[in-house]
């Protein structure tokens, strides 16, 4: 049965995407504000197909901290789940993202008229500096900057790796960070073809404050993300019926 409910969620999913990217083309002409509607009610129902087809339900928490006006998103990267649903969350969300997933057919036009901002993650410096300007700038016109500070997706439970560069971007924007843990990994495995029954917590943490340092934030949003994610990880193992010591293993296998 999960197997099955697996494969009708996942053949959902991607047919939901495609109606969605053909319906939203005439949406291209629209103002941006307008425009980012389309892809949160994109999100919207691939959540509500996966409570539906594969028994995953989220919780939100905390959503009162989200405060009005622009900032800076720091959040947890276990699954795709999270590319698409914090879109969701946020009133004029813009992804940071590599570069090179701009350049993919009909998804990256959407990306690039959402105002998503690409990195260059062999540019070094100057890409970190033309990467924190635009997101300056979209900052001051209101907007919600999200990154992922690990870069790419962890396997839940995996150790930290994050990337000093969420310091850097941190640090020019001049602007506070909203930090999100989440325990996604456990039900929506990167690479991996099931989809797990069960619940999905996202959990707003309280607001960074900006004019830290950059090691002192860089400490402080890795610590804070990751013992909010290792304690709700455990949560989620235990609706799962796993422990932590073979949770790795047991979700890889399929």
């Amino acid at each position: 049965m999960l197997i099955l409910r697996s494969f009708l969620f996942n053949v959902a999913f991607y047919a939901n995407m495609v109606f969605w990217m053909v319906v939203l083309i005439p949406t291209f002409v629209l103002p941006r504000r307008l425009f980012i509607r389309g892809p949160q009610l994109w999100a919207r129902t691939s959540i509500w197909l996966q409570k539906v087809i594969a028994g995953t339900h989220v919780e939100y928490r905390g959503l009162e901290k989200i405060p009005q006006g622009g900032l800076l998103v720091a959040a947890k990267h276990q699954s795709l789940w999270e590319t698409f649903a914090l879109l969701a969350l946020f009133e004029a969300p813009i992804f940071i993202l590599k570069r090179e997933l701009m350049w993919i057919p009909f998804f990256g036009w959407y990306t690039w008229k959402a105002g998503c901002v690409p990195i260059d993650r062999k540019g070094g410096s100057r890409a970190l500096l033309q990467m924190a300007a635009r997101a300056k700038k979209a900052i001051e016109q209101g907007h919600q900057i999200l990154i992922f500070p690990e870069g790419t997706r962890r396997p839940a439970g995996a150790p930290p790796d994050y990337k000093y560069g969420v310091a850097h971007l941190y640090h020019g924007l001049n602007a506070p960070c909203l930090p999100i843990a989440l325990n996604s990994g456990l039900f929506w495995s990167r690479r991996k073809f099931i989809r797990r029954p069960g619940t999905i917590i996202v959990e707003i943490l309280d607001l960074i404050p900006q004019g830290l340092s950059r090691t002192d934030f860089f400490n402080r949003v890795q610590e804070e993300i990751e013992t909010a994610s290792d304690r709700i990880l455990e949560e989620g193992r235990r609706e799962l019926g796993i422990d932590a010591a073979t949770s790795q293993t047991s979700l890889s296998e399929i």
